[in-house]
């Protein structure tokens, strides 16, 4: 009888969605296994050209694993089934218990607990900047019940005029680079990150940051796609699939590695090891935003990919389902384990060319700590989730 009722609830859920959500959660992990081997010194440093290299085919490859949680909450919320209350209800009890406490932990585990706790009223702490997820996610979220009324009537050629603008404004980011020259400048706030100055375009100006296509930048771009998939996406073969998909993912992996790559050098001008403050990885990051083509292409290529996934076995009920569930909570408190997971890795391989692999230690340190970091924080995530009442409070 036990079995009975897995199998039916395997079947209520969507199971591409499992697999997409741990496969993100999974980037995440690979993204910050990347980070030390550009962040570093002043703020930015590469060792090598061939860290260099590294950092960007990593990177690279996983980039889209944040919109990729987008398109999945908003193929499953998005228009909405039950009224903006209940929303609201269901998603705070989700999302902002869980983030409360593991912004404390952040807050008065790492830097300077007074000042963290007072950026706290501003803004996310600098040492958890993975935390800014959770802001934006809420932000998509209270658009949701605005949007639903029109994205229930929506008709497909409709709404794919929309998504062809959305994709246009992932083009300005590079646009305003090539208009700028090179580097812009660059200003901080409370938390302490740096965000480069835009270059204005089509309306923006020193007295309005709201141009014309202001209100489609960003991730609207994957709420809307995520209701694209739902409604009119037709199931393809895999030879279709394929045949779409793959052109757009080595695209967009192009435009991000080339991207990034190019800029290191042009910093490099032949030398390494190269660096400067952490705008210069800023700068280094242009193409690797959310909101830029070729994280775009990617994150369309790997929707189209996962949703041919239909395996819901013994492995998929008994291991992949539980992460699935608890990888909320493994986002949120990772770095605590993959921080240091990181160093020891490398202290014990070494750093560069010059480690024990020589020329593979960085990539082999990169997968290595991204994976052992992946099955610690899984386990203790799905052992705390299961605590009764404290673990969805804690984990979500």
């Amino acid at each position: 009888m036990q079995e009975n009722v897995s199998d039916v609830c395997v079947h209520e859920r969507e199971v591409w969605i499992d697999w997409l959500r741990v496969s993100a959660c999974l980037m995440v992990f690979v993204v910050h296994a990347t980070e030390p081997y550009y962040l570093g010194g002043d703020g930015s440093q590469i060792l090598t050209l061939s860290d260099a290299v590294w950092s960007s085919f990593f990177d690279s490859f996983v980039r889209s694993c944040v919109p990729l949680f987008v398109v999945a909450s908003s193929y499953l919320l998005f228009p909405l089934r039950y009224s903006t209350g209940e929303f609201v209800r269901r998603r705070a009890a989700r999302l902002l218990s869980p983030f409360v406490v593991w912004t404390v932990f952040y807050a008065m585990a790492w830097g300077d607990s007074v000042q963290n706790f007072h950026d706290l009223l501003f803004n996310f702490n600098h040492a958890a900047g993975h935390l800014w997820f959770v802001y934006m996610l809420v932000g998509v979220y209270v658009l949701m019940p605005l949007l639903s009324p029109w994205a229930k009537l929506v008709g497909r050629r409709e709404l794919e005029v929309y998504l062809m603008l959305c994709l246009l404004t992932t083009l300005f980011p590079l646009l305003r680079d090539w208009l700028a020259g090179g580097e812009l400048s660059v200003i901080y706030g409370t938390s302490g990150l740096p965000r480069q100055a835009v270059y204005p375009l089509w309306g923006e100006c020193s007295w309005n940051a709201y141009g014309m296509f202001y209100y489609l930048c960003g991730f609207i771009g994957y709420l809307l796609f995520g209701l694209y998939v739902r409604r009119f996406l037709a199931e393809w073969s895999w030879g279709r699939t394929l045949a779409v998909a793959l052109p757009l993912f080595v695209s967009g992996f192009a435009v991000c590695f080339v991207g990034f790559l190019r800029r290191v050098l042009e910093t490099a001008a032949g030398v390494f090891p190269v660096g400067g403050l952490v705008e210069k990885a800023v700068w280094w990051e242009t193409t690797w935003c959310n909101d830029t083509i070729g994280v775009a292409l990617m994150a369309v290529a790997w929707i189209l990919l996962f949703r041919k996934i239909k395996a819901s076995g013994t492995f998929y009920r008994h291991v992949l389902l539980p992460v699935s569930k608890a990888s909320y909570g493994m986002y949120l408190c990772h770095l605590f384990v993959l921080v240091p997971v990181s160093a020891a890795v490398r202290e014990w391989l070494g750093t560069g060319d010059a480690g024990r692999l020589g020329l593979w230690t960085t990539p082999v340190e990169i997968l290595l700590a991204a994976f052992v970091a992946f099955g610690i924080v899984a386990i203790v995530s799905i052992v705390l989730q299961r605590i009764p009442k404290v673990g969805k409070f804690v984990m979500g």
